[in-house]
């Protein structure tokens, strides 16, 4: 096949959609699939990211990554969105290409930059299948980055909802990772909305068997923290990954509990950076902000750490879960989003009631004291993984998806 992804980002930026659209090119590059990846370009934020040209141009065996001009996104300093000039390049390259499909990621977020619905309007005019993937629940985060009145709010969430139902009306399929994601696609008045296991983890490169001695010590000159507890934190420093309930919440732990021997790492970057470190600072010494871990990196760091902990009640699946159950280790994340579609409360992590910290407190104590119970847990969090959310199965059901569109294409098209 060949297949145009328009994507809202790619490497280097990482992110639950980078990292698994990494992950899904790899496997359609090894069964010979031609892709087309169109994503912002990052030149602008070279000083961020200065290794952005090794994710442009062919990337790998029938891959290519075109990057279009871009402008900065919501004014975070490390994101950047497509811009309205870009339009006519993607036209110009998807016409060049020809593909089969076209498939959008994020096409709300888009939209912002094009100024209309991504891909739709090209893949009418050559009779071409146009899908779409719901990767973020947008509608979510804006309590966190919008606070208004909340008479006002409710207008705004109104009129968003309407929009978000518009976008992905226009497209033939909406794709969401999980069933709770699903409901709430529909909530918004999303009719189109089909459900798959499409997040998967490569389990031979998340493994447990990258578990040493000494680790710290000879890749981050800290052999303290090989005697310590490691709580590992993964994700965007932002609001919405809810580190504002994780502060208030490490004040109660560090009552609760001797926090001298638990380390905190925290892999990520973004505005709350410093806010994080100094508050947390205050409950425990061993606060270690190691910013953005490059996605080869990550394995060994998570094998290494002994509890993965998020508090985002956002997430429509949680790529990070996936990855910390594949190395052998158990999450505590709280009772909302699709991440409680991978946990199983008591059996392979805990799930705490979101916003009680006393049920965070006591779920974290328990994990942090018992070592066996950890061990058992993290065998059957990487048995769930190995069953469940490898990444060829998850690609191959993406695939499955794609070609039943196809074939829907042209039969429409043989019947006219």
């Amino acid at each position: 096949m060949k297949i145009a992804i328009i994507s809202s980002g790619f490497l280097p930026v990482v992110d639950g959609v980078t990292v698994t659209g990494l992950y899904r090119l790899q496997k359609l590059s090894d069964w010979g699939h031609q892709i087309l990846l169109f994503c912002p370009d990052y030149s602008e934020i070279e000083h961020i990211y200065p290794n952005w040209r090794e994710y442009t141009g062919e990337i790998m065996p029938g891959v290519e990554v075109v990057n279009l001009a871009s402008t900065p996104f919501l004014d975070i300093d490390f994101e950047r969105n497509v811009s309205r000039k870009s339009y006519q390049t993607l036209l110009y390259e998807l016409k060049k290409f020809q593909p089969d499909l076209v498939h959008v990621d994020e096409p709300e977020r888009l939209f912002t930059g094009f100024l209309r619905v991504a891909g739709v309007d090209f893949a009418k005019r050559y009779d071409l299948p146009c899908v779409t993937f719901f990767r973020t629940n947008f509608l979510d985060y804006l309590d966190d980055y919008f606070p208004l009145h909340p008479v006002a709010m409710t207008g705004v969430k109104f009129g968003f909802k309407k929009f978000l139902a518009r976008v992905y009306n226009s497209y033939d399929v909406t794709m969401t990772q999980s069933i709770v994601t699903k409901e709430k696609t529909i909530e918004i008045g999303i009719k189109n909305s089909i459900f798959a296991n499409l997040t998967g983890v490569n389990t031979e490169v998340f493994n447990p068997e990258l578990r040493q001695e000494n680790f710290f010590a000879n890749n981050y000159q800290n052999p303290k923290l090989d005697r310590q507890i490691k709580l590992i934190f993964i994700g965007r420093l932002t609001p919405d990954k809810g580190w504002n309930f994780t502060i208030k919440a490490f004040a109660e732990v560090a009552r609760a509990m001797d926090l001298k021997n638990v380390a905190l790492l925290i892999a990520g970057d973004g505005q709350m950076r410093e806010e994080i470190a100094t508050e947390l600072s205050q409950f425990t010494p061993n606060v270690c902000m190691l910013g953005r871990v490059a996605p080869e990196e990550m394995p060994a760091l998570l094998a290494n750490s002994d509890i993965h902990v998020t508090t985002s009640e956002k997430e429509t699946k949680g790529l990070t879960v996936l990855e910390a159950f594949a190395v052998g280790i158990p999450v505590l994340a709280p009772n909302a989003g699709g991440v409680i579609t991978s946990i199983e409360n008591g059996e392979n992590g805990f799930l705490f009631e979101p916003q009680n910290i006393q049920d965070f407190t006591q779920k974290l104590q328990q994990l942090v004291e018992d070592s066996a119970l950890r061990e058992a847990m993290g065998i059957k969090a990487r048995n769930y993984v190995v069953e469940n959310s490898s990444y060829e199965n998850t690609a191959k059901n993406m695939v499955k998806i794609w070609q039943e569109q196809i074939e829907l294409k042209n039969n429409s098209i043989s019947r006219k």
